[in-house]
């Protein structure tokens, strides 16, 4: 059984959502981050940039347990352990893979500026607030056009790790600035991935325990000092 250790976050919701597609038997440690839980030299040990999610696999590659760390690492370990979510082809795997990396290079750093300066920020800064939310409507029109070309999903006809990995961060869609209105195939797109059961349970892992980070003491263990410590 994989060992998951997560938090119901954008990049924590891929995990969870790659999980309940393959079928595999997982166990969740949930790693509250506002809590400052993911600095434990336990999580540490597993996750040196302490960041989630992070997966310990006792059955690993060579019959011997292995941990890894950074969600796109993970999907592209879950789908060659499963053979799912991955084409097989050379041309189909590289293309889904360029759309994995446009998630982890694109998607996930400029959406999560745009979170941060939106709604975390301690200072409205209009500069940063246009500049990230100008940013996310950019990519949104990238995926635009990529599925509008395709007609189904982000590397193609068939649902790959690409689509995985992208989808969670537009479930905040509102907190970035977008109007679905400006982008109709994607949204055609966001809702066939939703309408997946396996997505559906993703996304609730772990989203019962998350609220709102409110506190000050939050606001530092997740963009304060805390993160800066050397440990």
């Amino acid at each position: 059984m994989i060992d998951l250790y997560s938090w119901a976050t954008p990049n924590g919701h891929k995990v969870h959502i790659m999980l309940e597609e393959c079928g595999l038997p997982y166990r969740v440690h949930g790693i509250d981050i506002g809590k400052g839980e993911q600095f434990a030299p336990e999580f540490l040990a597993i996750s040196p940039n302490n960041k989630i999610p992070a997966i310990v696999d006792p059955e690993g590659p060579d019959g011997q347990p292995i941990s890894l760390f950074e969600s796109g690492a993970i999907l592209l370990y879950l789908a060659g352990k499963t053979g799912r979510f991955l084409p097989q082809d050379v041309r189909g795997k590289y293309q889904t893979l360029e759309w994995l990396m446009f998630q982890m290079g694109g998607v996930g750093p400029m959406l999560g500026q745009a979170h941060h300066f939106r709604i975390y920020a301690p200072e409205k800064l209009p500069y940063a607030v246009d500049r990230y939310t100008n940013e996310a409507r950019r990519l949104y029109g990238v995926m635009d056009r990529q599925i509008a070309c395709t007609g189904a999903y982000m590397a193609g006809s068939d649902y790959t790790i690409a689509d995985i990995a992208i989808f969670p961060w537009l479930r905040s869609w509102q907190n970035q600035g977008i109007d679905w209105a400006d982008f109709p195939a994607l949204k055609a797109w966001f809702d066939r991935v939703e309408a997946r059961p396996a997505v559906q349970r993703g996304v609730q892992v772990l989203a019962d325990r998350r609220k709102p980070f409110r506190t000050e003491a939050e606001k530092e263990v997740l963009f304060g000092k805390a993160q800066y410590q050397r440990r």
